[in-house]
């Protein structure tokens, strides 16, 4: 029962307000759906990386691959965040395990720390741009991309897993009302742009 409880209230920690889409911009600020997420850290010989949910842990640093349900970006040499449907935490983590029997791995459970916020439409990447110092170009930042960086003041990894115009921006829980307020307000320059 308390498990119950600690999970619905760390689903959606900035509510279920969402922004709708803006005629001016066309981009939309909400929460992302509960998620179960994994910090992890792995050594293996190059050409024997495993594979986790069919998704392969060699794939070039500062990309995610999915499955359509789990994701795994790969943020450093021996570093992956890995996310997947909260009612299949236990699932995942024992998925991941079996995948790494034998190897030297830490794996743990940062769905109480992390919270993801999905920012989509058509000038999503300038919205983003309003505190993001990277290129977000189809060519700097590609679909299938991750990266750790800044928004504003706040440390988030930026995922692009599709060709569609959305990002997933994680931060830590502590961050996340700075975050969801500044990309709101970034939404709110866009459309004062676009309306002159």
């Amino acid at each position: 029962m308390l498990e119950s409880r600690y999970r619905a209230a760390r689903a959606l920690p900035l509510g279920a307000i969402s922004r709708p889409a803006a005629t001016g911009s066309g981009v939309s600020v909400r929460p992302a759906g509960a998620e179960t997420r994994f910090s992890l850290r792995a050594r293996f010989a190059t050409g024997t990386a495993p594979k986790v949910a069919g998704i392969a842990l060699d794939a070039p640093i500062n990309t995610v691959g999915s499955d359509g349900e789990v994701w795994i970006a790969r943020l450093g040499p021996d570093e992956w965040l890995v996310g997947g449907p909260e009612a299949d935490a236990d699932l995942l983590q024992g998925r991941i395990h079996e995948a790494l029997a034998g190897l030297p791995h830490s794996l743990v459970d940062v769905s109480h720390r992390n919270v993801g916020i999905d920012v989509s439409g058509r000038q999503a990447a300038a919205v983003l741009n309003a505190g993001c110092p990277l290129d977000l170009s189809e060519a700097a930042f590609p679909p299938g991309s991750a990266t750790r960086t800044l928004l504003g003041k706040a440390e988030i990894v930026l995922i692009r897993a599709t060709a569609a115009p959305l990002y997933r921006v994680e931060c830590w829980r502590s961050f996340s009302t700075y975050v969801h307020g500044f990309l709101n307000e970034a939404v709110f320059g866009a459309e004062e742009s676009a309306a002159l």
